[in-house]
């Protein structure tokens, strides 16, 4: 039973005032004052209203329908609440966006200190758990030396489509797993090396930023080749990114090059996200045994180190090489594995990040908060 009894009508002003005591942890706001709560109804004794998170992977997700709901049948009864969730991405509100841009809600840089840290990998899974959870993805393989993305999602063969549109060269980006997918590998002959000097590659991420008719997007992520070169800063000088994502293994030496990761984006005022330890253990695929290979926990001291927040662990998995080999993202072709459960929970906590900074733009990195029963 609620709290009135059941001749009480029951009205929008109750409702809200019910709701009103859910709190967004990010946010630190009440989910009413956030304008999350859209579309009350009341029907006799049945209450139904639209819960509107500001991103489809938001990691809170079910705490807190559960927590609304169990809100609003302590006045409208046990039964008669209806909650619809749905999801409209915070978008970043940046100036001097190229024109080919203004539909994109955010940018995302996938950096690394080094080569050889699974970037890439970190970045395709990113980018198609992201859309399987309902957000408009586009991924720029900004690796114009070693572009890996066509291999990845299974592109190789695939050719974008260049169009004239008002004397302005247009090209329609290819699709895959849901994702909007653009590289300097679907241009050249895969055995040819791209042999151009700083100022030749810097040329060609641009004109994948304003020739490139990428739409309407949720997230467009970019996978930036190692180090601390010309395209970063390319990219960094062109558009106002909504931050970065650092990758890195947990040994020392690539911790060492991705803490100068971490302070190349601080000087050119790109908000670093957080970061996340690839390849942290193997799992053995015959009896789940853990073994940590290459040391383990130097991601988070390091993410402690640069008060930045720490995005978890990802596995190193025969079926996560199994499936960048045959151009199908782990996350989409075994969903189930483990290795998928650690990316989704990734990219769920860089979506949450997202939130946060767009949200609350001078906020300092706070504490990720997972979505566990109270």
């Amino acid at each position: 039973m609620g709290l009135f009894s059941k001749n009480s009508t029951i009205t929008e002003a109750e409702v809200l005032t019910a709701l009103r005591g859910v709190e967004d942890p990010d946010l630190h706001k009440d989910i009413v004052t956030l304008g999350m709560i859209k579309n009350v109804k009341i029907d006799g004794k049945t209450v139904s209203f639209t819960f509107e998170l500001t991103t489809p992977s938001c990691p809170l997700k079910d705490m807190l329908e559960r927590q609304a709901r169990e809100a609003v049948e302590a006045v409208a009864g046990i039964g008669n609440v209806k909650v619809t969730m749905t999801a409209q991405v915070a978008a970043h509100q940046a100036a001097n966006m190229p024109s080919a841009l203004v539909k994109v809600r955010n940018t995302i840089a996938v950096a690394s200190g080094k080569g050889g840290v699974g970037k890439s990998t970190v970045a395709a899974n990113l980018a198609v758990a992201l859309a399987k959870d309902g957000a408009k993805v586009g991924l720029l393989d900004a690796d114009i030396y070693g572009p890996s993305i066509p291999l990845m999602f299974g592109l190789e063969a695939e050719k974008p489509q260049a169009t004239q549109v008002d004397g302005h060269t247009q090209i329609t980006p290819l699709e895959a797993f849901g994702v909007t997918v653009m590289s300097i590998g679907f241009l050249v002959d895969p055995n040819t090396a791209v042999v151009w000097r700083g100022p030749m590659a810097s040329g060609a991420l641009k004109q994948f930023m304003t020739d490139v008719a990428w739409g309407e997007l949720d997230y467009l992520i970019f996978d930036l080749p190692p180090g601390t070169g010309d395209i970063q800063l390319t990219l960094c000088q062109t558009i106002p990114l909504t931050g970065a994502v650092i990758v890195t293994t947990p040994q020392d030496v690539a911790l060492a090059d991705a803490r100068k990761a971490v302070r190349m984006f601080e000087k050119v005022h790109v908000p670093v996200l957080g970061l996340v330890e690839n390849m942290s253990y193997y799992l053995c695929s015959a009896c789940g045994h853990r073994e940590e290979i290459f040391a383990h926990g130097g991601g988070k001291v390091a993410a402690e180190e640069f008060e930045i927040p720490f995005l978890g662990e990802l596995p190193l998995e025969t079926i996560v090489r199994e499936a960048g080999d045959a151009g199908k993202p782990v996350v989409e072709s075994a969903p189930h594995s483990p290795a998928a459960s650690a990316f989704r929970d990734f990219a769920q906590l860089v979506a949450q990040q997202v939130s946060i900074r767009n949200l609350m733009p001078n906020q300092q990195p706070i504490e990720i908060l997972l979505g566990t029963e109270d």
